[in-house]
């Protein structure tokens, strides 16, 4: 699986990361819905918008057409938020060719449904195998060539194993796993975490949950980014689900209070209860 022709939906700052490692051996197209942004990508190797400061392959081709974009490609790598994951799905399927590997770089699950990504990509492209490429990943740092891991989820290891060898490039490493369950829930609940401890005055990360530290309200922070923060969006799913299935999950649970204007930042994990369980015993 070398030299394939890769469709890459979405181009932002992971979207575009992906797609930029893609390019090194494939012939990989990013799609962008803005066509000036598509534009600047294609002619000028640039993402002013979203990588300022990056230098992208001069072989990355860029589109605002969706059926260019993907309907000859061998694999298809869907790198739009989770609110418009099945949207686009949808969008595409007149398009896209039979069988081929769908990866989702959405980390989250759908409003409404509570759904994983990979579940929504079998119901909406039912017969291509569905994988998730998740992991702690700063797009900033595996572009200025910094060593990172991640991993490709699917359950045909074969297929995780191909799309390894096809997705995995230089310090970006790539692991394969058939738990698909747990490593999406994984991808997502650590955006959740990751505001939480932007909230904490022991850290100064710049990050959606620091500015909530700070005592922005979530309108403002939102209002004043173009970037995507999933783990506002999964902090009220994960709640959900954690209410359903009866799971105490405190400081989702606090993350979430902050979120919904229940509580402000600082009133946050003053007291974080939770009953004791079997790890707290003693002997």
């Amino acid at each position: 699986m070398v030299g394939m022709r890769i469709a890459v939906l979405g181009a932002g700052s992971w979207g575009t990361t992906v797609a930029s490692l893609l390019a090194g051996h494939n012939d990989c197209t990013v799609w962008a819905r803005d066509p000036e942004l598509a534009r600047e990508i294609y002619e000028r190797d640039a993402n002013s918008r979203y990588l300022p400061g990056f230098t992208l392959p001069s072989n990355l081709k860029a589109t605002a057409d969706l059926e260019k974009a993907v309907h000859d490609a061998d694999l298809l790598v869907v790198g739009v938020p989770t609110h418009g994951f099945r949207a686009i799905l949808v969008d595409i399927r007149p398009y896209l060719r039979p069988w081929i590997p769908v990866v989702s770089l959405a980390k989250g699950f759908e409003r409404g449904s509570l759904l994983r990504m990979t579940q929504i990509i079998r119901e909406e492209l039912p017969g291509h195998p569905p994988a998730a490429l998740t992991g702690p990943n700063l797009a900033k740092e595996i572009m200025a060539g910094q060593a990172a891991a991640s991993v490709i989820a699917t359950e045909d290891l074969a297929v995780a194993r191909a799309l390894q060898s096809v997705m995995q490039r230089g310090l970006f490493r790539i692991y394969t796993n058939h738990d698909v369950i747990g490593c999406e829930l994984g991808g997502a609940m650590k955006n959740v975490v990751a505001i939480a401890t932007g909230m904490s005055p022991l850290s100064r990360n710049r990050t959606l949950g620091e500015q909530l530290g700070a005592g922005r309200t979530l309108d403002e922070i939102l209002g004043s980014t173009r970037t995507v923060a999933e783990g506002v969006g999964t902090a009220f799913t994960v709640h959900e689900l954690a209410e359903r299935h009866n799971v105490q999950m405190p400081v989702c649970r606090e993350v979430y209070r902050v979120l919904n204007g229940e509580i402000p930042a600082s009133e946050a994990y003053r007291g974080l209860r939770i009953q004791a369980g079997h790890e707290r015993e003693p002997g």
